[in-house]
């Protein structure tokens, strides 16, 4: 068998990349579904789910780079020409299918791809190459959009594979031609006198015109927005009289799963400050920090984290953080008591802190254990979960009027 295509045929190369992309489609696509309609309730299930997107994403990365070496030998190959090059329509429309299919085994992977390196935690891609991409943010606005791309790019592809699997078995049963035997492993049919016509536009672009409109009634459904559904409605936290005003601040916490680090913040949260710079040592002021649980992003794990197996977020919606300001020979320490999930646990945050007349800057890191607040009980093994979860802490303050 010649490696090469003729004018009526194609050759090994041609062939090997069809089926092996073929064999790629018909594992990668049932494995997203099958990942996705899975419980992740347990530690087992959690496991088996993120075992199986990983195959799904790392096949997935596979095929995109199948699908682009298998363009490019295309494309430096002469086609073969048309069966019955008289059926212009025909003809038109199974080059319209091939264009949607040649697109879609790039922008299916591709688009799943830049939604994984814009989604922090969960799943990794097989491959020591990194999780991340060129210029894809770790944002959770790049991430739905990019979802949303994917689902759309698969329903098109999928509705192409169908088309393509129609065409040959019309021309194997009723047109009863050499069509499918072309592309058979093995088999070779004698070349056309005829000359391949030359590549027209109007395929390609109706094809553009058909991602088009899939792309916009993707839009119009909202399937290019976040998802990620909160346990409960955030409470709305009462206004604090504070000596010192907090004009700017994060409250962010990171966790390792499934060995990656997975970083996330709460967006609602109140602190009460009362400081005294010119105490030397010992207590120095207090501080009440109130959390609305509910406000937490923490990757693509949020709806999850907020469930009622972690922060159950609809039972305990805040959590509270009182604690005494004493300047150590170490230095400053908010040394306390958290509440949070109903559980009081003594916490001690040690943190850097500049003044700048009546402006303070504070940064201070602590690591608690997850498992004294029943947070993930039934998560026991740490390459899973880790027991540990790091709390940052910055903020900007500005003294209030006496």
């Amino acid at each position: 068998m010649h490696a090469t295509n003729t004018r009526s045929s194609y050759g090994a190369v041609t062939k090997t990349f069809h089926w092996l992309t073929a064999l790629g489609i018909f594992i990668v696509i049932p494995l997203g579904i099958i990942a996705n309609r899975l419980p992740y309730d347990t530690a087992e299930q959690l496991a088996d789910k993120a075992w199986l997107f990983s195959l799904h994403k790392t096949v997935g990365v596979t095929l995109f780079f199948v699908a682009l070496a298998r363009i490019l030998w295309a494309l430096s190959q002469p086609k073969p020409v048309p069966v019955h090059p008289d059926r212009t329509t025909e003809t038109l429309l199974a080059e319209i299918v091939h264009w949607l299919l040649y697109g879609s085994l790039v922008l299916v992977p591709l688009s799943g791809w830049i939604h994984h390196a814009a989604t922090e935690g969960f799943a990794p891609i097989w491959w020591p190459f990194g999780q991340n991409l060129p210029l894809v943010p770790e944002n959770q606005q790049v991430s739905g959009i990019a979802a949303g791309l994917h689902i759309i790019f698969e329903r098109v592809l999928i509705g192409s594979l169908l088309l393509h699997i129609a065409g040959a078995v019309k021309h194997a049963v009723v047109d009863k031609d050499h069509t499918l035997a072309r592309m058979l492993p093995g088999r070779s049919v004698p070349d056309s006198a005829e000359s391949a016509p030359r590549r027209k536009v109007l395929a390609p672009v109706f094809a553009v015109v058909i991602w088009a409109a899939a792309i916009g009634l993707g839009s119009a459904l909202g399937l290019y927005q976040d998802h990620g559904a909160i346990a409960a409605e955030a409470p709305a936290l009462q206004q604090v009289d504070s000596e010192w005003v907090v004009e700017s601040g994060t409250l962010g916490i990171t966790v390792q799963q499934m060995g990656s680090a997975v970083s996330g913040s709460f967006a609602d949260w109140t602190a009460d400050i009362g400081f005294n710079e010119s105490i030397d040592s010992g207590k120095a002021g207090t501080v009440t920090v109130e959390i609305a649980i509910p406000s937490l992003t923490l990757g693509s794990v949020t709806q999850q984290a907020l469930g009622p197996d972690y922060f159950a977020s609809a039972q305990y919606p805040t959590a509270r953080f009182s604690a005494d300001i004493l300047n150590t020979d170490e230095g400053y320490v908010a040394d306390g008591t958290l509440t949070l999930r109903g559980v009081e646990q003594a916490v001690s945050l040690p943190f850097d802190l500049s003044l700048n007349d009546n402006v303070a800057t504070m940064e201070g890191s602590t690591v608690l254990d997850r498992r004294p607040f029943g947070i993930g009980e039934n998560m026991t093994d740490e390459s899973q979960l880790a027991f540990e979860v790091t709390v940052d802490v910055a903020l900007t303050a500005e003294r209030g009027a006496e």
